[in-house]
């Protein structure tokens, strides 16, 4: 959640933020609330002080008795009017996504996202090109007709030399990463409900199509590590900012608003596997610490040698929690376009705040760490990426050099 007192404050800078995200939530409406809710907060506060001070003189004094009965159901009526008072606020208030910074693209869609650079020579293939799906299963790759059986559709059995690039691919990031001071977790998978909605991604119902739920448990599956990540320090007050973490995961999304998309093959999935890095950070390095994570990702795709661009998300197609976001967006040759691979996403004090997650400021002052979170791997599609970049019309996939070591062989051969 953003800072009350920001609203309160700035209440047309967040109507102007709400316009750029294309959120439709009356402002206004929120600050009477929040001046009722402290009008009657005192109004309940006084009523209490004029019951607890009349109390103790009603046994000695029966005249008192009509008045303290009078106190008593005023009391009660102020009370529930400032219960459903704080319950409305809270209500629209959690609806308020996280303020973009000021260098975000103001837009609505994708459309409006800014191209920032691109590195790499998109290939030039002098023969006719596989997709992931048919290289999969011509190369015993990749077992969809299987997995459906088993599991229904949008789950796939990863095999053979596939299943072992993807532990190849956790191998580099982890020595790339706790190079820099990451620390490696596997974190749970299953979070209780208070942390998906401390985290942000559960306030409105458009955010439960992608969510498992289990009903019986109130608890939720993760789509991604950071949802575990983020509510581990709780309650904290953290020391040696920045704390980053690098967390593997199996991630499931139940993508009920995506039908008809990308159906064929394995590029959208209810299961699969994420290498996530996360980062809390003092607020005045936040922004620094962002660029810092885009360049690990970039550095990782460079050591892959896949071409890619980056792309600065616009106001209306960043996530709620997110103030600024940059997505890697990797060439895929069958699609003949670049597609979403990586994101990384500052999100400032939102998190925390819900989280109550701080530091202590050089002055001994309590303050909100800024948390950022950001895509190592995501392992399906970047080994959808690698099996279509590295094809060759010889009937061989070659393996990424930066992966040879961990795996044993540089080739794929077709089966």
């Amino acid at each position: 959640m953003i800072d009350i007192k920001f609203l309160l404050k700035n209440p047309e800078k967040v109507k102007t933020a709400l316009k750029n995200r294309g959120v439709d939530l009356d402002v206004d409406r929120l600050v009477s609330l929040e001046e009722e809710r402290k009008k009657l907060l005192q109004e309940v506060e006084n009523l209490r002080k004029e019951q607890n001070d009349i109390s103790p003189k009603v046994k000695d004094n029966p005249e008192l008795l009509s008045k303290a009965k009078e106190l008593k159901a005023s009391l009660k009526g102020k009370e529930d009017v400032l219960d459903k008072t704080e319950q409305e606020f809270k209500k629209n208030f959690s609806l308020l996504p996280n303020i973009p910074l000021d260098d975000v693209p103001v837009g609505n869609s994708e459309i409006d996202n800014k191209i920032i650079r691109e590195w790499g020579k998109v290939p030039k293939f002098n023969f006719q090109i596989k997709d992931h799906a048919e290289l999969g299963k011509e190369w015993d790759l990749i077992d969809i007709e299987r997995a459906a059986k088993v599991s229904g559709a949008r789950f796939t059995y990863l095999k053979n030399e596939l299943a072992l690039i993807e532990f190849a691919l956790v191998q580099l990031a982890f020595d790339i990463l706790l190079k820099e001071g990451f620390v490696p977790v596997i974190p749970p998978i299953l979070i209780r409900d208070e942390m998906m909605k401390s985290m942000g991604y559960v306030d409105t119902e458009a955010d439960f199509a992608e969510r498992y739920y289990l009903e019986k448990d109130k608890l939720f599956l993760v789509g991604t590590a950071e949802q575990s990540i983020g509510p581990m320090h709780q309650g904290e007050i953290l020391k040696d900012l920045p704390k980053r973490y690098v967390a593997f995961s199996t991630c499931l999304r139940e993508e009920s608003g995506s039908y008809g998309k990308d159906t064929k093959g394995i590029f959208r999935l209810h299961q699969f596997d994420k290498l996530e890095m996360f980062s809390f950070a003092r607020p005045e390095d936040s922004e620094k610490e962002h660029l810092f994570l885009l360049s690990l990702e970039e550095k990782m795709m460079q050591a892959l040698k896949l071409p890619y661009r980056v792309v600065h998300l616009c106001t209306g197609d960043m996530s709620r929690p997110s103030a600024s976001t940059y997505d890697i967006e990797t060439w895929f040759p069958s699609q003949n376009r670049y597609r979403e691979t990586h994101s990384v996403s500052n999100c400032t004090d939102f998190q925390s705040r819900r989280l109550n997650i701080r530091f202590k400021d050089n002055e001994g002052k309590t303050e909100f760490v800024h948390m950022l979170n950001g895509t190592a791997f995501a392992m399906v599609r970047m080994l959808i990426a690698i099996i279509e970049n590295y094809q060759r019309k010889d009937g061989r996939i070659d393996v990424p050099r930066a992966l040879q070591k961990y795996l044993g062989f540089k080739i794929i051969p077709k089966k």
